[in-house]
C-alpha cells in the first residue's frame, strides 16, 4: 500500500469540518478518532481500506494517508477529500 501526504486548506471552524470527515468515514462504516487537533480514520470503500491520520494547523488539515488501494492515485483521495470537507 502507497502513502499519501496532502494539506487540505479550509474556512470556518475546524470543529464543523472534522464533524463533516467524522459523519462522511462513519457513514461508510468507518472509525474516525481524535479531536480538532489531530485523530486518525479508518474505513472501507468498495472494499478497500482506506487509512490514515490528521493534524489541524491554523486553517489547514494536514492528511497522512498511509494505507490506501495501489491503483488509487493520492490526488484522486485528495481532490474526493477537498471536495467533501471545504
Amino acid at each position: 500500500m502507497s502513502a499519501c501526504e496532502f494539506t487540505v486548506p479550509f474556512s470556518g471552524n475546524a470543529g464543523d469540518v472534522l464533524g463533516k470527515a467524522r459523519k462522511a468515514v462513519e457513514s461508510q462504516g468507518g472509525n474516525f478518532t481524535g479531536d480538532v487537533n489531530s485523530g486518525e480514520f479508518d474505513v472501507s470503500v468498495f472494499g478497500n481500506r482506506v487509512a490514515g491520520t490528521y493534524s489541524v494547523s491554523g486553517q489547514n488539515l494536514q492528511m497522512n494517508i498511509h494505507t490506501k488501494p495501489f491503483m488509487v492515485p493520492c490526488s484522486m483521495i485528495e481532490g474526493f477529500l477537498t471536495k467533501q470537507l471545504t
